[in-house]
């Protein structure tokens, strides 16, 4: 924990003001502060604290107020507004329960009648953070664990989830600042290294790719200082993925980076499966790059001694394979394959959604009579989701769309354009 009598001295007091932040991480490097516990602290990354300290400006107003939140200072002293505008009573008021109570009753009558005629309304400063814990044990990492999981499914079904992914991540890592065993704070760094992984995946998925960044940065460190090198390279994976469309070439440095890394972990069944993904997105980076002969030889190694173990799993091997052969121009082969693939995404929404514009965009190429409808029924399910990711892959449907005759197949082009480049 960082002394609070830290950010009463003046030097401190005059850094906060100015929003100097390299200033303030200096004067907390020098108050015997190490930078690991500053970014833990503030949820950066070791190599951001570094940054910043060595003359990077932080001012985005966000990061301002998690830096704020996560050191324990007060928004004022930083120049940044409370929520909703509105000060605490006073800087230094003592805030008892009969005023809490008070408050409490009447925001409750006002809700009821309109008025607040059973208390009197005051602008209370917020709660004290939440301690952490006294000690953590593995119960608390396997609760972890089941959060990611839960984030997951969320984000499978609906899309993009960025904010709530993001804040659990952030918040999260502080635990690392909780007494624990040495095996213990290896197992939570490799649950943080999952979540913040998740949590950069749903920032892509929603357009944020700075955003998106940081959590894969803060992943790898996290993996890496747990020596975790399944989570490095599945979190490499995610980080290639995220890329793909942009940069297809260092998309595959990193899957390949990736199985670098996977060298050095266990050898079982969760790793032999993520050797697989890595050789999957590997053969989508060559296609995108005209490769072909290169992405079939990623494919045939994907596939060769492992099976998706679930259906789910199932999927997204066939839609790979769909992807891949849709890139390279095998329409009749990415039909199939995505045609699978969308038997097995059940709920997912999301990801039943990329099979979805892939499937209707060859039925809309080959001039197939089902390509219109198809195009229809995906533009619409698209439109629902809060991914950004899914609503930009409409681009090439639109194109295909473009290309065929006949007002309607124009219509359909425009609505996929709209949806495509609007926010969620």
């Amino acid at each position: 924990m960082i002394d609070p009598e830290v950010f009463d001295r003046p030097a401190m007091c005059d850094a906060l003001a100015s929003r100097d932040i390299g200033r303030v991480y200096a004067l907390l490097v020098d108050a015997g502060v190490t930078q690991r516990e500053i970014a833990f602290t503030t949820g950066q990354s070791q190599s951001e604290v570094h940054e910043i300290l060595h003359g990077r400006p932080v001012k985005h107003y966000d990061v301002l107020e998690r830096i704020a939140t996560g050191l324990g200072v007060d928004r004022g002293a930083m120049g940044l507004a409370y929520a909703d505008d509105q000060p605490p009573a006073t800087p230094h008021e003592e805030v008892d329960d009969d005023m809490r109570r008070r408050s409490f009753l009447a925001a409750a009558a006002l809700a009821v009648t309109g008025r607040p005629v059973l208390g009197e309304l005051l602008a209370l400063p917020a709660p004290d953070e939440i301690p952490l814990p006294s000690r953590l044990g593995t119960a608390d990492v396997t609760a972890m664990e089941a959060l990611t999981s839960q984030l997951r499914s969320l984000a499978r079904q609906h899309g993009g989830q960025a904010d709530a992914a993001s804040t659990v991540a952030h918040r999260s890592t502080r635990l690392l600042g909780a007494p624990a065993t040495d095996p213990v704070k290896r197992s939570l760094g490799s649950a943080l290294a999952e979540l913040h992984t998740e949590a950069g995946w749903c920032c892509f998925d929603s357009g944020l790719h700075d955003r998106a960044g940081h959590h894969f940065r803060q992943a790898i460190d996290l993996a890496r200082e747990a020596g975790d090198g399944y989570q490095v390279a599945n979190t490499l994976r995610h980080a290639g993925m995220a890329l793909a469309d942009r940069d297809p070439n260092e998309a595959l440095k990193l899957h390949q980076i990736g199985q670098i890394r996977l060298m050095d972990a266990d050898s079982d069944d969760r790793t032999r499966a993520l050797d697989a993904w890595l050789n999957a997105e590997s053969a989508v980076a060559y296609a995108a790059m005209d490769r072909a002969d290169d992405a079939r030889s990623a494919l045939a190694r994907a596939r060769d001694g492992w099976e998706p173990p679930d259906t789910f799993q199932r999927a997204d091997m066939d839609y790979a394979m769909g992807a891949v052969a849709a890139r390279l121009g095998n329409l009749d082969t990415a039909e199939q394959f995505t045609t699978v693939a969308l038997r097995s995404y059940g709920d997912c929404r999301r990801d039943a959604a990329k099979a979805n514009i892939t499937h209707a965009t060859v039925h809309v190429q080959t001039g197939d009579r089902r390509g219109l409808p198809l195009a229809k029924t995906t533009i619409d399910q698209v439109a629902e989701l809060r991914s950004i990711r899914a609503r930009q892959r409409l681009t090439p449907l639109a194109a295909a769309l473009d290309s065929r005759p006949g007002s309607d197949a124009r219509e359909l082009a425009q609505h996929a354009r709209q949806i495509a480049t609007s926010r969620a």
